[in-house]
């Protein structure tokens, strides 16, 4: 399973470069960076010293300006946010809910990220209702601060014990899941991003919207979305039902 790690509009570079260690000592690979503070982050002497022996996951890295890019070929998505959103995904611990996940009656996702905020001010609440979980690191309740390379290094060694960490030879064991069958494709991040910023448009095109007071209602369309699992076939079924809605109104304007 493809597996992300995403940090987003990242202050110090030397969390960059820790992050990469963590990843590297959990086995994961995939780093992308979303508008980091500071150009050439990757190549800087603080990154390198910290990634320690992680060169190769900080040359492999990639630098994105939106975290639509960096969602690309994702179908589930994971925020790493404390305080829990009024409408948005539902909080949980990593262990107990890494093993919902994979379980043998779960429908495996094709890919999955983990989003970490600026240490400056955390994750915005956009980019908290476009995932499908809020994973919450149980901590000491009057000190739960938990620096960004430390947080990540939890999540990776969670997430690789879900997977089935590595055996006593070193080589990668995978947990014993029961097959499904043909697994069903899923839309991923990106596609869903489409959809709804498509359904938004049409929306208020047909004044169901209000674009000054939207209140809640496109993060709980999102969330809606998330847990349908969407495939591709029915995302583009769906945004012919947003195109039909407002030329359906356009028409009736005419009249």
């Amino acid at each position: 399973m493809k597996t992300r790690f995403i940090l987003i509009q990242t202050s110090h570079a030397g969390n960059v470069g820790g992050v990469a260690r963590a990843m590297k000592v959990m086995g994961f690979d995939d780093l992308v960076l979303v508008s980091p503070r500071f150009e050439n982050v990757l190549r800087r002497e603080e990154t390198k010293q910290r990634a320690s022996g992680a060169q190769d996951i900080l040359d492999r890295a990639r630098v994105v300006s939106t975290l639509q890019e960096a969602l690309e070929g994702i179908t589930h998505v994971c925020a790493t946010a404390m305080t829990p959103r009024d409408f948005g995904p539902p909080t949980r611990f990593p262990r107990e809910y890494f093993q919902a996940l994979l379980a043998p009656n779960q429908s495996t996702p094709l890919g999955i990220a983990f989003l970490f905020g600026s240490e400056r001010f955390g994750m915005l609440n956009e980019d908290v209702y476009r995932c499908h979980v809020a994973l919450s690191i149980p901590t000491n309740p009057d000190f739960g601060s938990l620096n960004l390379a430390s947080a990540a290094q939890v999540l990776a060694y969670e997430w690789r014990m879900a997977l089935g960490g590595y055996g006593a030879n070193g080589e990668v064991a995978y947990a014993n899941f029961e097959p499904l069958g043909q697994e069903r494709v899923q839309a991923d991040a990106k596609e869903i991003a489409g959809l709804i910023g498509h359904w938004q448009e049409s929306l208020v095109r047909i004044g169901f919207l209000d674009p000054l007071a939207p209140k809640k209602l496109m993060p709980r369309l999102q969330q809606i979305f998330n847990r349908a699992q969407l495939s591709p076939e029915e995302v583009h079924i769906l945004r012919g039902v947003a195109k039909q809605m407002v030329a359906k109104d356009a028409i009736k304007r005419i009249d």
